[in-house]
């Protein structure tokens, strides 16, 4: 008998294949504490799948969505349209105004879509990952723990940090 495997918790959407440099940051901290997660291209270009893909997450087991997109368009936004489960936007950078279009469209959504817009880039998406985790947390204490121990682990490496 195989196990079945864990439904995902996060959806973490993208709008190509190129902003996976990005945010596999937010994939692999999303691993760290063992949150499954379904990484899929969402591209606005395909409104009706959007709307399809988010319309089905929840019954999927999704609890949290992530939400990375480049220049002048808001998939977080999107998103928060198609569904109630809480959306984390991440503003990535392109080849236009270094990401602040991105950051402009994302912060920008619009009244009663909300959408809670992280740091642009790689630390964005880390932040994004450690969000979803500790929205997950306050319903599954050992998640809570494990987010505990890691920021316990951060504080302790800073505080033995020495100067030259």
């Amino acid at each position: 008998m195989t196990a079945t495997p864990p439904s995902p918790r996060v959806l973490l959407l993208l709008t190509d294949q190129a902003d996976g440099e990005v945010m596999r940051h937010a994939a692999e901290m999303l691993e760290r504490f063992g949150v499954p997660y379904e990484q899929r291209v969402a591209a606005l270009h395909a409104p009706s799948a959007l709307a399809e893909l988010l319309q089905d997450a929840e019954s999927r087991g999704t609890a949290v969505i992530i939400a990375g997109s480049r220049g002048g368009v808001s998939l977080a936004a999107a998103c928060a349209a198609h569904s109630l489960l809480p959306v984390l936007g991440v503003p990535l950078p392109g080849p236009n105004l270094a990401g602040l279009d991105a950051l402009l469209a994302t912060v920008q959504a619009p009244a009663q879509l909300p959408v809670a817009t992280l740091a642009l880039g790689k630390a964005g998406a880390a932040n994004a990952a450690l969000l979803a985790v500790a929205i997950l947390a306050n319903s599954r204490p050992e998640l809570r723990a494990q987010l505990e121990g890691y920021r316990a682990e951060l504080a302790a490496k800073v505080l033995g940090e020495t100067l030259p």
